[in-house]
């Protein structure tokens, strides 16, 4: 039996790359089409043909349609910001300086697709899929806070992802209308949030939440979310 397995095993992981692979492959197709079609079956199957698949390869790739497709754009961003963190010398950086540079390096990861992520907003913006943005942003707040090494094990570990994620969603949004050279206004946006997002930290510490006026399904998207390979929440003893 354990022979079994062991043949089987590389057999299976060549499968799933494999499928991976093609996932990849029609999100990058489907996202030339977003822009016009917003995140919807027409765009799903515009970028199938565009990769000469045969009818229902969309629906095989992606059951989900344009909600697993959106969802499958932020994790693949998520993905490529951990990547680029990673060859950061973060631990030369305070704290605020991780925190900028993951958010920079997170709308770095979509510049080349911005006007899908706007549409992305109105995506989420319907009341059915706002619990779904709602946890693509925590996955994203709190890849952020991984990479910065928090090891919050407390009430810390929400107020923090809180906070940022008020600060990404504020910046996404100005970041979207900026039309400044090298996206500098952004960045000095940014700078700005983030100071003042420290100021109220400090003054009302476990109040942040309230005052910012954060949505209470964010807390549950805190909950009930994961990140690939580690648990999620303040049960922790460690990140790392």
């Amino acid at each position: 039996m354990a022979e079994a397995q062991e043949r089987e095993t590389p057999i299976d992981d060549a499968v799933a790359e494999k499928l991976a692979r093609q996932r990849r492959s029609l999100l990058d197709a489907a996202l030339r089409h977003v822009p016009f079609d917003g995140w919807t079956w027409t765009a799903l199957d515009a970028g199938a043909r565009d990769l000469g698949l045969d009818a229902g390869e969309a629906q095989r790739l992606f059951p989900g349609g344009p909600l697993e497709l959106i969802r499958a754009f932020s994790s693949e961003a998520d993905r490529q910001l951990l990547e680029t963190l990673e060859g950061l010398d973060l631990d030369a950086m305070k704290v605020r300086e991780k925190i900028a540079a993951g958010v920079r390096v997170r709308l770095e990861a979509v510049a080349a697709h911005r006007e899908a992520v706007r549409s992305g907003l109105n995506f989420f913006a319907l009341p059915q899929n706002a619990a779904a943005g709602l946890a693509c942003l925590y996955r994203t707040v709190d890849a952020i806070w991984y990479a910065a090494g928090d090891k919050a094990t407390d009430y810390n570990f929400y107020s923090k992802r809180a906070l940022l994620g008020a600060v990404y969603s504020s910046t996404l949004l100005f970041w979207l209308n900026d039309k400044s050279e090298d996206y500098a206004a952004t960045w000095a946006f940014l700078d700005r949030r983030i100071s003042e997002v420290l100021q109220v930290a400090g003054r009302l510490g476990k109040g942040v939440g309230a005052v910012l006026n954060l949505p209470e399904r964010f807390v549950g998207a805190m909950t009930a979310s994961r990140q690939p390979g580690r648990q999620s929440g303040p049960r922790r003893s460690a990140r790392r």
